[in-house]
């Protein structure tokens, strides 16, 4: 159920997405942009669509979301392969942006796809309270900027000539912004949309961020680069730390069982409506890309 739900998601949020972005004059940088948001998994865009279903938001409205965190999402990709960053040549199993057009094409094309979220998040047809859309704007900027992703990724470039590697405390604390806030972000939406309490699903998002890391180090350890999309075992490379390096392989499994049960209990309010996410949880750490 969840898988033909993801891809349903995905399919339907990519094509809202592409519309919004062929509504701009037909540029290089827009090219860009479009071929940056094609090919991802689209689980941040399910989260916000799965989110807003629990809470009884129609489609119309969750879809601006939805595509929104998939712009952003994009948007750090892109410059995360950056050679002043990562230095990726692959992406999505794809030529990544600055290779199939160039540096400052990519860095454009990344911008654009940032502030492209913020446009979508406040406008009227996401929700027609002035609030609601303000409320969204301003925890995607909190969760994207230097008090989630950001600071994730600053921490990450930081450890890379840090005198010794990050214990597991300050991989979790990485992570948590790097991976984990626009996840969290995603998660939430649903319930900002409907006024409700943001807790269990937040609580729900905390675990399954984490538990998503770690099966993304496991992958990057023995998975195939062919399914994943993209270069592997760069961080081993690199010397850096990671949970798998932390802990070993079979206890990082093993913390990610752990978080994903964590998250399926923070469920718990929902009942079996909140099913699909629960699968959604148990999908991070069985996936092979």
């Amino acid at each position: 159920m969840f898988t033909d739900t993801l891809k349903s998601d995905a399919a339907r949020v990519s094509a809202h997405l592409d519309l919004v972005i062929a509504g701009i004059d037909d540029l290089p940088v827009t090219r860009a942009m479009r071929y940056a948001v094609a090919g991802g998994k689209g689980l941040r865009g399910f989260l916000v669509m799965e989110s807003a279903r629990l809470h009884d938001i129609a489609e119309t409205h969750a879809l601006w979301p939805a595509g929104a965190i998939e712009a952003v999402h994009a948007y750090s990709l892109v410059h995360d392969d950056l050679p002043c960053m990562d230095d990726d040549d692959l992406r999505r199993g794809q030529p990544t942006v600055h290779v199939r057009w160039d540096e400052a094409t990519a860095v454009l094309a990344g911008d654009a796809l940032q502030t492209l979220g913020f446009e979508m998040v406040t406008d009227q047809r996401c929700h027609p309270d002035a609030e609601v859309r303000a409320e969204l704007a301003l925890s995607l900027a909190r969760a994207a900027g230097a008090r989630g992703m950001v600071l994730g990724q600053a921490l990450d470039i930081a450890a890379e000539s840090a005198d010794a590697p990050l214990g597991l405390q300050e991989i979790t604390r990485l992570q948590a912004g790097k991976t984990g806030a626009l996840i969290q972000w995603s998660a939430e939406a649903g319930a900002r949309l409907a006024r409700a309490d943001t807790a269990p699903l937040r609580h729900y998002a905390q675990a399954l961020g984490l538990a998503f890391q770690i099966a993304d180090d496991i992958l990057d350890v023995e998975g195939d680069a062919q399914k994943a999309g993209k270069r592997l075992q760069k961080d081993a490379a690199a010397g850096k730390a990671t949970f798998v390096s932390l802990l070993g392989l079979e206890a990082a499994r093993l913390r990610a069982q752990e978080l994903v049960t964590e998250a399926c209990d923070a469920l718990s309010p929902y009942g079996p409506r909140a099913r699909t996410l629960r699968e959604a949880a148990r999908f991070v750490i069985s996936r092979d890309n």
